[in-house]
């Protein structure tokens, strides 16, 4: 009786949750005012109305300490600050999936009659509330290894654009325009922060903090060194797009030296007694056939 009662419980919570998520984090008029603010320039950007935060939003970045918001605030910016999911949305569904977990693990605790219950109801009990940090570190996980794989091609792209006479900025705002992807719109990013009035340095520099990519921080630095001390760009480029190649092929070649390791395992413990059973199989019936006849 226990375990249709657990089970009712959980049908009923974790659609509410689900449904929790998806109404706090859908912001479909913000995706489309900050699409207009964006074709009508950086200039009307200060004219747009201060959105106004709902009751979880308030609650939650109230009770949220500032070091955690910090730490929340980095992985949007690793995810690439989607529109839907804006940090204000965060802290508010965090304290509904929380509290959803709360009450789901609370029932499982007082209701488990078995040690494994009673810690399946303690680990809901913190899944709920640290659910959407595991969304977006996935997602900003994912957003960096792109940006990884695609870094090469783009220094090769701008070398070929600034040799052909081109400005660097020029050469960023073409591989911006012709990428696709997230480098492209960091890119992209990059050329508007300098629009709306900040230094080449600071804009490169919040390029490299967007993002954790090494080769992408060696490269700004080499880009801000090279500004600051008038190199020429693209003998900087030349070096940074070879580095990177070298690099990607580095990565491909650990890759490869990683792979019998992998696929041991595999082989030790799914493929290995198949082939011993189709090997000494027939080999161990007739044994037995044989010593039964005798």
């Amino acid at each position: 009786m226990n375990l249709i009662i657990l089970v009712s419980v959980i049908l009923v919570c974790v659609p509410v949750a689900g449904l929790a998520w998806s109404v706090l984090t859908i912001d479909k008029q913000g995706q489309v005012a900050v699409g207009e603010l964006l074709a009508r320039g950086a200039a009307s950007v200060s004219m747009a109305p201060a959105a106004k935060r709902s009751l979880l939003e308030t609650i939650g970045r109230r009770l949220t300490p500032p070091g955690y918001v910090a730490f929340l605030d980095r992985l949007l910016s690793l995810a690439g600050r989607p529109l839907s999911m804006p940090l204000g949305k965060v802290l508010g569904t965090k304290l509904a999936l929380g509290v959803t977990g709360v009450v789901v693990g609370l029932y499982m605790t007082a209701v488990g009659t078995t040690p494994l219950m009673k810690l399946a109801g303690l680990f809901v009990l913190f899944l709920g509330y640290f659910i959407p940090d595991l969304l977006l570190y996935s997602k900003g996980k994912e957003r960096q290894k792109v940006i990884q794989l695609e870094l090469a091609n783009t220094l090769d792209q701008m070398l070929i654009s600034v040799e052909a006479g081109l400005g660097f900025e020029g050469a960023m705002a073409r591989a911006g325009e012709n990428g696709k992807g997230p480098l492209a719109e960091e890119l992209v990013r990059t050329l508007q922060d300098m629009q709306v009035g900040r230094s080449r340095r600071e804009a490169y520099l919040a390029l490299a903090e967007r993002t954790s990519i090494p080769e992408l921080r060696s490269f700004v630095q080499a880009i801000v060194q090279a500004d600051t001390y008038g190199i020429a760009i693209s003998r900087v480029l030349r070096v940074q797009a070879k580095v990177m190649r070298m690099k990607r092929r580095q990565r491909a070649e650990e890759k490869a030296m990683k792979l019998p390791v992998m696929i041991l395992f595999p082989l030790l413990f799914f493929i290995f007694p198949v082939l011993f059973i189709a090997i000494l199989g027939p080999a161990v019936i007739n044994t037995v056939v044989t010593l039964s006849g005798q």
